[in-house]
């Protein structure tokens, strides 16, 4: 990540009651990720990982239908950029089909202008007997979508808490 990147960067910090090996491995166990992933009322019927540099993953989450509404699963994948052991993760984030395939935001209804290829990063600190958890993901266009990212990735990290209690 780029200082130029900060401008439309979405930045978290949270601190969790769990030791950092298991936050780190919620990142990187796909049966982890199907525990916490997506905002409180989506589950996680896919999630796969090829956890190393270069290496793959790719998940669906699955929103709740509405009244009239059919379920559907959004689904998203990127690369493994840069890996250090229980310390920080940095990796690329797409729309995707089922297959991987990068698709433009507006195939799940966005708006805006979102690049097909976002960064992520996750560093992991130790903090009074927990661990720091700071997220950098850069590239959401700013307002509405933004706010619905934060929100998305809060209420995803509230899901997180309670299965590393």
């Amino acid at each position: 990540m780029q200082k130029d990147d900060q401008g439309q960067a979405l930045v978290i910090e949270r601190i969790f009651a769990a030791p950092r090996e298991k936050v780190w491995n919620a990142w990187t166990d796909p049966e982890m990720i199907k525990k916490w992933w997506g905002p409180k009322n989506f589950t996680v019927p896919h999630a796969e990982i090829d956890f190393k540099v270069g290496g793959k993953y790719l998940f669906a989450m699955r929103g709740a239908a509405g009244p009239g509404q059919p379920i559907r699963d959004f689904w998203s994948g990127g690369t493994y950029r840069e890996i250090v052991p229980m310390e920080k993760i940095v990796m690329t984030d797409s729309f995707t089909d089922e297959k991987g395939n990068i698709v433009p935001a507006s195939h799940y209804g966005m708006t805006g202008e979102w690049s097909t290829e976002l960064k992520v990063k996750i560093v992991l600190e130790d903090q009074d007997g927990g661990t720091k958890m700071t997220l950098k993901h850069v590239g959401i266009p700013a307002g509405e979508n933004r706010d619905g990212a934060r929100e998305g990735w809060g209420q995803s990290f509230d899901k997180l808490a309670e299965i590393l209690k």
